[in-house]
């Protein structure tokens, strides 16, 4: 199934900002209220892509839902917050004996 015009200007966009641009995921779900786009990033990436007092976010919501609107979907944005294990192996403060333990208290 090919990509919807928002989605495809959504990663692009993304793509740009970034510093890992490989770790950009935009996942699309769709229910009764609309269109969802929940992205997903490197960790020490949240920062450029939500700007400062989210302006940066803010402007791409507007572009991305414009788009959708002009394509006759009402589209919302979400940004997944990365997990507190995420962000220690984005940092490296973790060693690998630390991060197999961390893994351990996330699944029991």
């Amino acid at each position: 199934m090919e990509k919807p015009v928002y989605q495809v200007v959504l990663e692009n966009i993304l793509s740009s900002l970034v510093n890992n641009p490989q770790e950009v995921k935009v996942q699309r779900i769709i229910d009764e209220m609309g269109v969802l786009l929940k992205i997903k990033l490197h960790p020490q990436d949240m920062g450029l892509v939500i700007g400062r007092n989210g302006e940066t976010i803010k402007a791409v919501k507007t572009i991305i839902k414009a788009i959708g609107t002009k394509n006759h979907a009402r589209v919302n944005i979400k940004i997944e917050e990365p997990t507190p294990l995420d962000r220690a192996v984005a940092q490296k403060t973790l060693k690998s004996g630390e991060i197999i333990e961390e893994l351990k208290k996330e699944i029991s």
